[in-house]
């Protein structure tokens, strides 16, 4: 690093002398301090130019540059006399003035031609400049760049001045050693086997070329095998082939890096080869990779060929592209082989003519950034007509290349790019294809009388006939013919964006430097000697496996197969667990898992279990019981196990699950596990760290024995395990729960081989249960407390999650700061949420507006990311904001303090509440370790219940736990993690289950009122009874509730199909279908057919009240009363056979209780009554989580019928003189396949008086239900 030394801040640019012109060349001379020295410039004339582009300059006695012309084509040049290696540069304004210089972008070049823009961290928008005319900036070049000429091209300035500039630049001496290969030479390079490196092999060099295609360096190895880097298509390829194969780059073993490498700069490779591992890296992008085999640096021969494959003596199989350019500073293992050529030593063989100077040709090429650049030469048909040539590189699939438009009326042409091909003149004819991939083009156009031929290298020329051409001015510019040309052009075609080089008009090469300085043509926009063509897609910033594609100006990622998305394949599509899916509300099924959400480790099918606590399944290939015989030490059996996931996806999930356990089954018949003479191992098993882990059941892995070793008890006391005794048989099942040795990776058998000797064994899936980090949480109490971690790396991709509640309205989530740079997110207020970041380009800001307040003390998921196209935040699950990044901004997100967490390192705006499940990059921050070691913050968090409660179906009810919450379904006639698994009971011919709503009433008849005064008075008052049925048994009794008042309730499902309710004896009602009811047997149980039942409401008259409720009764009736209907006294006596499912009454599921082992006093049963899930449609349990009614679709009989399951609500409930009871027959509609021509008439059923109770003058009611209407007497029933 150069430091100015202590002078004058006039001395420190000494601008003095004469100079001329818009741009100036600079003589540097160097003083020496002692190790420190600063560069001062000597500004002499170089040559002067047309006023139009830069007049003379004001010089004022004190120094400084100042054009007369303030505008975007003003440049000062610096001559550093030669090479030099610069890192950093220092600017101010003029001196006592108000001229500054506010940007500037700054070019190199080694020549004075073909200039390269310097990309300050990977931006193109170049430095900010100054605010004043005094102050110094200064900014350190990463990385350092090696040039002898520079440029400063202001791009703003003070608007209330002119463009003014004094710089500085510090550096230091570059030593370089170059060779110049002509595309024929070569030079091989051998050593001394003990000279060789014992721990890697290095290589570094440099090289610049204008050649697409060429090689650096071989090297082959004992067996056939090489090495290989080349360039291709102006890309570094790094290949490994085996034997004399010619290496492919599309191969296995292939590694490309780079891109636009033969833009005739100098561009760095350092390859590092360890063993079988490889390090790449170009301009300091590097690749790791493994080879393939067993090429290791060590199996390579001691010589080295570069710019060719030269192998003396040696059969040489595939040949390859010599290389034609320079190499700078080759360096081997410490080795300077540029020096050693030209000092003839005898380790280096030169073939060809390779000389020690680079003089490559230098060529002007111009770049069109916009596609309002132009370029307007002129040109004249000759006798023998006219033709135009160049060369063009660009990404862009469309654009005008050429457009021709004479004078006097006469035909013009275009030369367009479209889709990646050329297309000429009026009728579109096409030549190449996929010429938009940035490589260099060749084109020539040739006019002869009436004929037009465009021809591209390589490809067959295309021709269109014309009228004669009096000139030919090509011009590139966007837009069609003019109207009336008959192009039929329908839409105006944008300007090429891209560079054009070698540009002739009748084969004289078009001087550039001559446009440049306004004496030839016409032009606008363009920067003329320089390409400044980008490959964004190198390296791909489309993350994990997305597909890179690019315009002039942007990149565009497809995430398509990748299981990610976002503007970089960035985001997520999977969750990172079980649990997570889980709390969503998903039922147990096969999920994507990614372990490391946004990290590198790619998603992974596995089956989840959602019990009350999550289980995550991870199958493999050896599940089966395998038998082991004929196996010894020397051809012991070994068995490796392949899982769904790599080991890496494993070894995450494991690390995030609260426990994980591996089932492993071991038989054994004089198979010993161990050597008794020695204790080598003869059986084993290979966990995740690939250690020999001989520990058995009930043993600890240190112990190295089994429990009964451990015990003193096996068969033989010598043995420390009855598998190693040669008379005894031995099963046993072992639970590995050591998460630090799972998974089982391998099981080795290696004594089996002895006479009546065998092993077999059997090993069960990886299960892990829960996610420690979806609850690891910490309350922040005060607003000066916080949480640090250390600093957030995550330059060009950053990604924020977590869960927050509180009750306060604003807050600091997070902030991390940098420099300039810093990243932050707050709670603004109550219904705002901001991500505020700076990488450079300024502050940039996303926010969320809430409809409703966040500060409700609920869970809310907070959700952000920043990469290079845009950042974006979403909150819940509205809508989130977003915000594009600059095209052409800085990138890299610089962060140096801590990071911050629930305040800022002011200790002001703190954030009150709670954090949970905080993530960034797809890593848990551990939120409880540090809570417990930080005053104001506590780990952990309450009141899940108040977020999640809704998960709770079914009348399962929130209960809070330490991590998390649980369902309590005890009053719930359903199961399950979230009360959503229906309990369902098959009855069998006779059976009968009783539920008794008083504990210690015994089964008697006795209900007279006294007996009721003991027992309490249950009222039905607004209770409801639902519940599922599948049966073919008519009549059947469903349902029977009875009082001590001799009042009760049945639901009969009647012969001819009807469903009839009887309440006491005062009322009967009937609910019949509009079509006869279908009957299909399946299994042991009976399915009801029927189409869907409207929903209807009787008004009972009063004093029908159902009072005392003494016992609910399913099935047979095994005591029935002289006071039920004639009715409900066949049907209970037959009792029910069949399926019932989901008993819900009120706060009682008499089913579940009657089904639950150790089932209490309340509940008998008698006959066949057993478990079952006949209740569970095909849906499973998501399926039925909003109705317990529904069932999934399947075809029966020739009619195509739908499959339904019936469900039956009643309600009852009293009210003002009146008691309604509403009767809902919810039948599941599934996806139905109906003929078209299927019959559709109504069904009217007739009419028939209902039985009457004794002592009853009441009138039956009478439900018909036909078409889309249900009539109830004289009522009409609404849907």
């Amino acid at each position: 690093l150069l430091r100015p030394p202590a002078v004058s801040p006039r001395r420190h640019l000494a601008l003095s002398g004469l100079w001329i012109g818009a741009f100036l060349i600079v003589t540097v001379f160097i003083l020496y301090f002692k190790d420190n020295f600063v560069f001062f410039f000597h500004l002499l004339p170089v040559f002067s130019h047309y006023s139009v582009f830069g007049p003379l300059l004001f010089v004022t006695p004190t120094g400084g540059w100042t054009p007369r012309v303030s505008n975007r084509d003003q440049w000062l040049q610096i001559d550093l006399g030669d090479r030099v290696a610069i890192t950093a540069v220092a600017t101010q304004g003029g001196y006592g003035s108000s001229d500054w210089v506010t940007s500037y972008v700054l070019m190199f070049s080694d020549s004075g031609r073909n200039w390269k823009l310097y990309r300050h961290e990977e931006s193109i928008a170049g430095f900010p400049g100054n605010a004043n005319a005094d102050s110094v900036v200064r900014h350190r070049l990463r990385p350092p760049m090696e040039a002898r000429h520079l440029r400063f091209l202001p791009s703003a300035w003070n608007r209330d001045g002119r463009i003014g500039m004094r710089v500085e630049v510090y550096g230091c001496p570059f030593r370089s050693e170059v060779i110049d290969f002509d595309g024929k030479s070569s030079v091989l390079y051998r050593f001394v086997q003990s000279t060789r490196s014992p721990v890697k092999d290095t290589i570094s060099l440099k090289f610049k070329t204008t050649q697409s295609d060429g090689l650096l360096f071989h090297r082959r190895g004992r067996s056939g095998d090489c090495i290989t880097l080349e360039l291709v298509k102006g890309r570094l390829l790094l290949f490994f082939n085996s034997g004399n194969a010619a290496p492919s780059p599309s191969g296995p073993d292939g590694v490309a890096l780079g891109s636009l490498l033969d833009d005739q700069h100098w561009h760095s490779v350092l390859f590092e080869h360890a063993r079988q591992l490889v390090t790449l890296t170009v301009d300091r992008h590097s690749r790791q990779f493994q080879a393939q085999g067993q090429l290791s640096h060590m199996d390579l021969d001691p010589e080295i060929s570069f710019g060719g494959i030269l192998a003396p003596g040696k059969s040489v199989t595939f040949q390859r592209k010599h290389f034609d350019g320079c190499l700078e500073n080759i360096n081997f293992n410490g080795e300077d082989i540029i020096d050693l050529a030209k000092r003839h030593r005898p380790q280096i063989l030169i073939r060809g003519n390779a000389s020690f100077s680079c003089s490559q040709p230098q060529s002007v090429p111009v770049t069109f950034p916009s596609s309002r650049s132009h370029l307007v030469l002129p040109g004249t048909l000759a006798q023998d007509g006219a033709s135009i040539s160049f060369q063009f590189r660009t990404w862009n699939q469309a654009g005008l290349l050429l457009s021709s438009w004479p004078p006097h009326g006469s035909t013009g042409f275009l030369l367009t790019l479209r889709d990646g091909a050329l297309r000429l003149g009026l009728a579109l004819a096409g030549a190449g294809v996929g010429l938009n991939d940035g490589q260099w083009h060749s084109v020539s156009l040739t006019v002869q009388r009436d004929q037009l031929t465009c021809d591209r290298a390589g490809d067959a020329a295309a021709s269109v006939l014309t009228p004669c051409l009096s000139r030919v001015p090509a011009s590139e510019q966007s837009g069609c013919l003019p109207p009336g040309s008959g192009s039929g052009c329908e839409a105006p075609l944008a300007g090429f964006q891209g560079c054009l080089r070698l540009i002739s008009v009748n084969a004289q090469e078009v001087d550039l430097i001559s446009v440049q300085r306004g004496v030839l043509g016409n032009s606008s926009g363009l920067r003329i000697d320089s390409c400044g063509i980008l490959d964004r897609c190198s390296p791909n910033r489309c993350e994990h496996g997305g597909r890179c594609s690019q315009s002039w100006t942007a990149f565009h990622c497809n995430c398509t197969g990748t299981g990610y998305t976002g503007a970089t394949c960035h985001h997520p599509l999977y969750e990172q667990s079980c649990e997570a899916y889980k709390h969503r509300g998903e039922s147990s099924g096969r999920y994507y898992i990614d372990p490391d959400g946004s990290g590198p480790l790619q998603p992974f099918p596995a089956f989840c279990n959602m019990t009350d606590i999550s289980w995550t399944v991870m199958q493999h290939n050896g599940s089966a019981l395998t038998r082991v015989k004929g196996a010894d030490q020397e051809n012991a059996h070994w068995a490796a196990f392949q899982y769904e996931a790599s080991l890496e996806q494993l070894l995450a999930t494991i690390a995030h699950a609260g426990h994980c356990q591996q089932l492993l089954e071991f038989h054994c018949r004089r198979s010993r596990l161990r050597d008794s003479r020695d204790g080598t191992p003869l059986s084993w098993w290979v966990g995740s760290t690939q250690g020999t882990r001989t520990y058995r059941p009930g043993s600890a892995p240190e112990a190295q024995m089994c429990a009964c070793g451990l015990a003193g008890n096996c068969a033989d006391s010598r043995d420390r395990c009855n598998c190693d005794c040669c008379a005894w048989t031995v099963w046993w099942v072992t639970v590995l729960s050591y998460k630090e040795h799972l998974p089982v990776t391998r099981i080795v058998v290696a004594d089996a081989a002895r006479p009546s000797s065998a092993a077999a064994y059997k090993l069960g899936p990886l299960l892990c249960q829960g996610d420690r980090s979806f609850w690891n949480s910490a309350s922040f109490h005060t607003e000066t407390s916080y949480l640090h971690f250390p600093t957030l790396h995550a330059e060009l991709s950053a990604d924020v999650s977590f869960f927050f509640k509180t009750r306060a309205s604003s807050g600091v989530f997070l902030e991390n700061l940098g420099i300039t740079d810093f990243i932050s997110l707050e709670l603004r207020s109550p219904m705002e949420v901001a991500f505020s970041f700076d990488v450079g380009n300024g502050p940039c800001e996303v926010t969320v507006q809430a409809p409703a307040p966040l500060n409700d003390d609920r869970w809310h998921l907070v959700r952000a990311e920043r990469n290079t196209k845009e950042a974006w935040l979403q909150v819940d699950l509205l809508p989130p904001g977003t915000h594009a990044a600059p095209e052409d901004g800085h990138v890299r997100l610089q962060l140096n303090s801590q990071l911050f967490v629930g305040g800022t390192a002011t200790r002001q705006r703190g954030f009150l509440g709670c954090i949970r499940s905080l993530q960034l990059n797809g890593k848990t921050l551990d939120l409880e370790e540090r809570a417990q070691v930080t005053p104001g913050v506590e780990p952990g968090c309450r009141g899940h219940c108040s977020t999640y409660k809704r998960l709770c179906r079914n009348g399962g009810r929130c209960r809070e736990r330490p991590r998390g919450f649980s369902c309590d379904c005890e009053l719930s006639a359903f199961s399950g993690p979230f009360c959503t698994q229906e309990i369902s009971a098959l009855f069998g011919a006779g059976s009968s289950v009783t539920y008794n709503f008083h504990e210690f009433y015994p089964l008697s008849t006795n209900s007279s009122p006294h007996a009721a005064s003991f027992h309490g008075d249950m009222t039905l008052a607004g209770e409801m009874i639902t519940f599922s049925f599948q049966t073919r048994q008519t009549p059947s009794l469903l349902l029977y509730v009875d009082s001590f008042y001799d009042e009760y309730l049945s639901v009969i499902l009647a012969n001819n199909g009807e469903s009839h309710l009887s309440v006491s004896s005062a009322v009967r009602v009937e609910c019949s279908v509009s079509k006869p009811l279908e009957l299909e047997t399946r299994k042991n149980f009976h399915t009801l057919q029927t189409p869907v039942c409207s929903i209807f409401q009787v008004s009972l008259s009063s004093g029908t009240e159902f009072n005392a409720v003494k016992s609910l009764v399913l099935g047979k009736i095994l005591e029935p009363g002289r006071h039920v209907d004639e009715d409900t006294a066949q049907a209970g006596a037959r009792g029910f056979s069949g399926c019932l499912s989901a008993l819900q009454f009120e706060r009682a599921a008499p089913l579940k209780a009657a089904l639950r082992p150790g089932r209490s006093g309340r509940t008998s049963v008698q006959g066949p009554v057993t478990s079952s899930e006949c209740g569970a449609g095909p849906g499973g349990d998501a399926a039925r989580e909003h109705t317990h009614a529904r069932a999934g679709a399947r075809l029966v009989g020739s009619g195509h019928e739908p499959s339904r399951r019936c469900g039956l609500t009643v309600s009852l409930a009293p009210s003002p003189g009146v008691v309604a009871v509403s009767i809902f027959v919810l039948l599941c509609v599934a996806a139905v396949a109906v003929r078209l021509y299927q019959h559709r008439s109504p069904y009217t059923a007739t009419e028939a008086e209902g039985p009457r109770k004794q002592g009853s003058s009441v009138a039956v009611p009478r439900c018909e239900l036909g078409g889309q209407d249900a009539t109830c007497g004289d009522r009409q029933a609404g849907f």
